[in-house]
């Protein structure tokens, strides 16, 4: 493979630790770890013919020899899906907010939803997934711009911008009625006055992704359907060279 885009996630801080996470460390002298979509420049493999675009943990590094073992074919969806939008809502950022909220999560209409770093990847799509469930959804994030963004263009219920507003007083204004479901992407300070606020029965419960990466073909069908009729919106930051 040629690699063509690599993702900058969390997880490339997480490998550079000494102690076992969700997936080994790394050790002196390893490619830095990473998911990355290439295209198929010569293979021996029938499942992965030659000009084919993959995504796998490749790495950041320019080609990949691969078996093609834990491979995923990046199929075009759509001629108007770009190719780095497999990294976001086609792929583990879309799955993560998708099988966390509805799985773990089971909102119910007229629920509220508080999600922290809801102007992010993964919270972003959070909180239109709630909507589209009938929750009202109230997101935390750190300036007047995102907090703009969740409730002009995506349709939050209330944004709170941390940096500057009392959390406990906002969530105690825009959560009336306590929280019934907090999809927490922070953790520390943010997390303390949302425990205060939650109802009998609410909601939180740690996960991975790949967890439910042998439903993922369900999910990303979910996700595009969605996105085809105009309920998910989506960005993603592109640096080239």
């Amino acid at each position: 493979m040629k690699i063509l885009y690599l993702s900058l996630d969390p997880s490339n801080r997480t490998w550079l630790w000494e102690h076992q996470d969700y997936l080994p460390p790394l050790k002196l002298g390893d490619v830095m770890g990473g998911a990355a979509i290439g295209r198929i420049e010569k293979s021996n493999n029938p499942n992965f013919p030659v000009g084919g675009h993959v995504m796998g943990l490749f790495g950041w590094q320019e080609y990949c020899v691969h078996n093609g073992t834990g491979l995923t074919a990046v199929l075009p969806l759509d001629p108007n899906i770009l190719l780095t939008m497999h990294y976001g809502l086609f792929g583990h950022i879309g799955l993560t907010a998708y099988f966390g909220l509805l799985d773990i999560g089971k909102p119910k209409a007229g629920e509220t939803l508080v999600a922290s770093g809801a102007a992010g990847a993964v919270g972003s799509l959070v909180g239109q997934i709630g909507k589209i469930q009938g929750c009202r959804v109230v997101g935390i994030a750190g300036s007047h711009e995102k907090c703009q963004w969740l409730t002009r263009e995506l349709g939050f219920a209330a944004a709170i911008n941390y940096k500057r507003e009392s959390v406990p007083e906002k969530l105690s204004q825009h959560c009336a009625k306590g929280i019934d479901l907090y999809f927490d992407n922070v953790g520390g300070a943010i997390l303390e006055p949302v425990l205060d606020r939650l109802n009998l029965k609410a909601r939180m419960e740690g996960f991975l992704v790949f967890d439910y990466w042998n439903r993922a073909a369900e999910g990303i069908g979910a996700l595009a359907k969605w996105y085809g009729e105009g309920k998910l919106k989506y960005r993603v930051d592109v640096v080239e060279g």
